[in-house]
């Protein structure tokens, strides 16, 4: 579909998920932009709004419209769609088959002409294998419905590739063969031979990356955009870390091969960490790399580097370092 020159930029946005992991990250950025919309708000449930009432009371401070519901019930989300003109999804991997209600919804919508829905992170369409591939399974059949259902949106994919804040920084759980950077003890666990690039985006630039994409007119739907930070490799992330702390690491490497038999009995036994094998190989295996990259698209907004995320874990890692 190629939607009209005519169509006006998102000036009304509404948020779901913003109090989730990158959902924060989108709200500060869109607030930091206020003064290019005419209204913010954001989607929560009753028992959200209860529980992080210091939150909420904090963003109805800074203009940011809180429109309280249950995101199941399709009147509420109808009734929530009323005065605004885009919809942004930052919804979790475990709620994200809700979108195509939300989808639905908002084609139906006499004023929701823009959706985001929630793409950030790894590329589901990246290559023919990326169908086969079991952590994108609910995101392809969001994909799915807006080809086959949606004439009217204007439906913007922003695919950021993983999240460095994740990424750059000591594993959480038991298995650090996954990939880890350990700051207290001066130790770093590689993927890959160390030389494999990835493309990362961090979480506070997937909001300036969102704001940009809004406020770019859109010339055809669905727009895909696949945007980072900076493109690094295992090897490059330790010697910055080195570099920082001014003290040679411990560095080992967990190779692809081995890797693969982690993602196989992590799936086969319902270890949890199963996702984290299955993503981290596909970014190993060079599933984050294009040709060019589309921040251009997008006016080229000023990123993060990797100096600013190895300075940002260390300061996380050892309190007053």
């Amino acid at each position: 579909m190629a939607p009209s020159d005519a169509v006006p930029l998102p000036k009304k946005i509404l948020l779901f998920g913003a109090t989730g992991v990158i959902g924060k990250y989108i709200l500060d950025a869109l607030v930091s932009a206020k003064s290019d919309f005419e209204k913010i708000g954001i989607f929560t449930s009753p028992s959200t709004a209860e529980k992080k009432k210091h939150d909420i009371d904090s963003l109805k401070a800074k203009g940011v419209e809180v429109v309280v519901g249950d995101v199941n019930n399709e009147a509420d989300v109808v009734k929530a769609y009323e005065g605004y003109d885009t919809v942004i999804s930052a919804l979790g991997r475990n709620v994200i088959l809700t979108q195509i209600s939300l989808l639905k919804l908002a084609e139906s919508s006499p004023t929701i002409t823009h959706f985001y829905p929630s793409e950030y992170g790894t590329d589901i369409e990246y290559s023919p294998h990326s169908a086969h591939e079991k952590p994108h399974q609910l995101k392809l059949q969001v994909r799915k419905y807006i080809r086959e259902n949606i004439k009217k949106l204007n439906v913007t994919y922003l695919v950021t590739g993983p999240y460095s804040d994740l990424y750059i920084g000591k594993m959480r759980g038991d298995d650090e063969r996954a990939g880890s950077f350990d700051a207290k003890a001066k130790k770093a666990v590689l993927l890959g031979t160390g030389e494999d690039k990835v493309s990362f985006t961090t979480m506070k630039d997937v909001g300036r990356l969102l704001v940009a994409a809004l406020k770019t007119p859109v010339t055809e739907s669905p727009r895909t955009l696949k945007v980072n930070s900076f493109t690094t490799t295992p090897n490059e992330i330790a010697a910055e870390y080195e570099k920082q702390t001014g003290s040679k690491w411990d560095v080992s490497y967990t190779s692809l091969d081995e890797l693969r038999t982690l993602e196989k009995d992590a799936w086969e036994s319902g270890n949890p960490l199963a996702t984290v094998y299955t993503l981290r190989r596909i970014w190993t295996e060079g599933g984050t790399l294009y040709d060019m990259r589309d921040n251009w698209r997008i006016g080229e907004p000023e990123m993060e580097t990797l100096n600013d995320q190895v300075k940002m874990a260390l300061e996380k890692e050892i309190p007053g370092f």
